[in-house]
């Protein structure tokens, strides 16, 4: 089991080097390969004043240090055509975003930036349905993917999990992750904000895991209640190592079935 987990978006190069250091650490008692994640941009907030990040050259350059100084792998989202190249030079997974996910130039872009390609499923869409998603990266000639489920849309401001979905992607012959705090989010439950259920964060982990996730997707935040994004689906990070202790345990009895 590998884990992908960082802060929902890079809201200064401090804290960002703080909580990268801190997961090093974490990962490294725990015995769990790392990938660092923050956004540059988050490009898809609910209301036009909420806080959207560094942007594209300022959050690459940061992402960059962090690669760079903690030897560690990092990934963000991508949102167009035009950053994937930019992005390609510093990032070892490119993240296309749930909303994005059958965007075709942005697929095929990211596929040709010979980096790994993360495709977060839509909360629109059906597992299965993420084979033409794949087939568009593919067309780019690559197969280094990743697929994410991060929860189904269920009325409005709620989403539920299948956990089917680990199990249906993994047919389509490439590696999948398990999105356990996107899973918990209550998009524009807030009003001009999403909400969240960060309670059950631990509980959705466990059922990934168990479900044979090949990664697990976490936010972290060293306080989610001051996050200037998510933070109402954030895992505060004092809460990681202990869960990840648990979450290994599950994972050694999964691969044994």
């Amino acid at each position: 089991m590998a884990l992908i987990a960082g802060p929902c978006v890079i809201e200064s190069r401090e804290s960002v080097f703080r909580i990268a250091r801190a997961l090093k650490k974490i990962a490294a008692r725990a015995g769990v390969r790392l990938i660092f994640k923050a956004s540059y941009d988050k490009a898809n907030r609910t209301s036009v004043k909420s806080f959207r990040g560094p942007g594209l050259l300022q959050g690459l350059e940061i992402l960059a240090e962090v690669k760079k100084e903690l030897r560690l792998p990092v990934l963000s989202d991508v949102h167009s055509v035009d950053e994937v190249g930019p992005a390609a030079e510093v990032l070892d997974v490119l993240q296309i975003p749930a909303f994005l996910c059958r965007q075709t130039d942005l697929l095929i872009a990211a596929g040709r930036s010979k980096r790994a390609v993360n495709i977060k499923k839509g909360q629109f869409l059906a597992p299965q349905d993420m084979a033409h998603a794949v087939k568009k990266v593919e067309s780019a000639g690559t197969r280094k993917i990743l697929l994410t489920e991060r929860g189904a849309s269920f009325g409005y401001n709620n989403l539920v999990t299948d956990f089917r979905s680990l199990a249906i992607m993994r047919c389509l012959g490439y590696p999948v992750v398990f999105d356990a705090t996107h899973s918990v989010q209550q998009p524009g439950g807030l009003g001009a904000a999403s909400g969240g259920t960060s309670e059950f964060i631990p509980l959705l982990s466990r059922c990934g895991v168990a479900a044979g996730c090949d990664a697990l997707f976490l936010e972290v935040h060293p306080d989610p209640s001051k996050a200037l994004s998510d933070g109402p689906n954030m895992l505060p990070l004092h809460k990681l190592e202990k869960l990840l202790v648990e979450l290994k345990a599950i994972d050694r009895i999964a691969r044994r079935v």
